[in-house]
Parts: structure tokens; C-alpha cells; sequence
């Protein structure tokens, strides 16, 4: 089965163009809301964390774990299963928030992020925790750890695919530049990067763009890392590239989704106390009815049409 065609729980699979896409988007939406729910549930009981840069990845995060990749929570250890890796491993409670949506342990455990005796510790361990398959923190070398997997994929000749979610501030780093090399060199097309976040006021690695495309990599730039239609579009067209790897550069939004977190570089790694958590979660629940009234329209919509069609038929 095609990538994009897998279905995943609780989510409907992509079959035509018209309604089944936009309730399809509509669900993703809903399950980027509980991920973001979780990141946010985390970090407070944690009273550290990193929620900033996990709320602006949260709709990438959910686009890869509950439409892009093919992986089985009952077998996280699936030898033909897509592998990801975080690269910017501090962003931990935006991956134990949709692992824990998609069903890889139970959503209660984000309670206890960062605490002593807890697998879920303040970076990705893959030796605890089920659906991690590279442990990462150290920024830089998250992406080669991919880049190694896809190119031991391709020795082997195995179909998976390879991920890896790096940060835009992450690029500063060489060891970066040494992977994307090695990668566009080797041509590795199971292997795609996404990149999101700005550094352009303190140390910028701008046109990120250009500089993949100079290491033969396959460039697709969206311009709202946090539309899920968007995303569609581009992991659609990243499917279809052979002989390079493939980079998605997404603008996202620190703190996507928490109206006094949204672009507030202080939300980088502080999190929130009671009355802020109260307040996210305010938020939260605004955005849930916002995309349920979306729902009911495009149910109203479709049976108008229906109606239409059906008159015109008899007529």
C-alpha cells in the first residue's frame, strides 16, 4: 500500500479528491490538538521542558506518525517500519506526545516527563522508550544518525524510508552540512529532512534553501509548516523523488496554537506555571470547537451537493 494510503487509527485514509481530503485534514487536525495537548500536560508536570519548539513541530509530528509512515505501535520494532529521528532532541515532549497518541505507551505516562525514575527523560532515549529509533540531544547529530540508516536501507535494499526533524537554529552546526553532503553524494531519496522554525537576527544560516540545493538535495519550501493541507502536498511530492534526498523547509510558528506562547522566544524551554497551563488549555479547547463548527459545515456542504446531484439526476 502506497505511503499516504495507509490508514491509521482513528484517522481515515486519503482517497479522492473533495470531501474524504477535508475531513481527512479535519481529523489530522484534531489529533495535532490532543498532540499539543500532551505537550503541554507534560512540561507542566515536568515544570520543565521545551514547549515552544514542540507546538510548532506538533503538525509535522502528526502528519508523519498518523498519515507519512509506515509503523505498527503493537510492533515498534518492525524491521520494514520507517524510522525517525529527532534531530533537535530537546523537542522530546512533542515526540512522546504523538507517540503516545498513536499508541506506542499510555498518554498517563506523559505525566511523569523529566521525572526521576521515568523512561521519558528530558531527550529521546531509544533503549527505554517504544517508537524511538535513535536517541538524540546533541544538536547535529541527530541528522547524521538518519543519514547512516537510509544509506544502510539502501545497501541492503530494503523499502523503508527515513525521517529526520531538524530546527532551524540546529543548522549553525557543521556536522549538519557534513550529513547533507554525504546524503546528496550517495543520493539517498529514502531519506527526508524536514526543517522548521528563525535565526535570521542571530547567526544565519539563510537561504536554507539554496543550500541543500547545492548538496543535491531535492528542495520543497512550504510556506506554512502548520497547515496540514500544505504538508499533504508536500510529503505527495517528496514521495515521488528518486535519485536524491529530499529537504522540506516548513515556516512554523513557536508555540503554535497557545495564543501567549505564539513567536515568544522566551517559550523555548520554560514551562508553563498553573494559571498559564489553565490558560493553554483554554485555548486548546477553543481551537476543538472551532474545528468541530468545520466539520459541521463541510457535512452541510456535502449533503447540499449531494441533494443537488441527486435532483439533477432525475430530472
Amino acid at each position: 500500500m502506497p505511503p499516504l494510503m495507509r490508514p491509521a487509527a482513528g484517522v481515515r485514509p486519503i482517497l479522492i479528491a473533495g470531501k474524504e481530503v477535508i475531513m481527512e485534514i479535519l481529523e489530522l487536525k484534531k489529533k495535532a490538538n490532543e498532540v499539543r495537548r500532551g505537550i503541554l500536560t507534560a512540561v507542566h508536570a515536568a515544570k520543565s521542558g521545551h514547549p515552544g519548539g514542540s507546538l510548532s513541530a506538533a503538525d509535522i509530528f502528526t502528519y508523519l506518525y498518523f498519515e507519512e509512515m509506515n509503523i505498527d505501535p503493537s510492533r515498534p520494532d518492525m524491521e520494514g517500519r520507517d524510522r525517525f529521528v529527532l534531530s533537535k532532541g530537546h523537542n522530546a515532549p512533542g515526540l512522546y506526545a504523538v507517540l503516545a497518541e498513536r499508541g506506542y505507551f499510555p498518554k498517563k505516562d506523559l505525566l511523569t516527563l523529566r521525572q526521576i525514575g521515568s523512561y521519558l527523560q528530558g531527550h529521546p532515549d531509544m533503549k527505554h522508550i517504544k517508537g524511538v529509533d535513535m536517541s538524540s540531544g546533541s544538536l547535529g547529530q541527530g541528522i547524521s544518525a538518519a543519514v547512516g540508516m537510509a544509506l544502510a536501507a539502501k545497501m541492503d535494499g530494503a523499502a523503508y524510508r527515513v525521517y529526520a526533524l531538524l530546527g532551524d537554529g540546529e543548522l549553525q552546526e557543521g556536522q549538519v552540512w557534513e550529513a547533507a553532503m554525504f546524503a546528496g553524494y550517495r543520493e539517498l531519496d529514502n531519506n527526508n529532512l524536514q526543517i522548521d522554525g528563525s535565526i535570521d537576527e542571530v547567526c544565519s544560516a539563510y537561504p536554507i534553501d539554496e543550500k541543500f540545493k547545492a548538496f543535491n538535495f531535492h528542495v520543497i519550501c512550504v510556506e506554512d509548516g502548520n497547515d496540514m493541507a500544505q504538508l499533504h502536498e508536500a510529503f505527495l511530492e517528496a514521495a515521488k523523488v528518486k535519485g536524491k534526498p529530499t529537504a522540506i523547509i516548513a515556516e512554523t510558528i513557536k508555540g503554535k496554537g497557545i495564543s501567549f506562547m505564539e513567536d515568544k522566544a522566551s517559550w523555548h524551554g520554560k514551562a508553563p506555571n498553573d494559571e498559564e497551563y489553565c490558560r493553554a488549555m483554554d485555548d486548546l479547547t477553543a481551537i476543538d470547537e472551532m474545528l468541530e463548527e468545520e466539520e459541521k459545515t463541510v457535512e452541510k456542504q456535502s449533503a447540499a451537493a449531494a441533494g443537488k446531484e441527486e435532483n439533477a439526476n432525475g430530472k
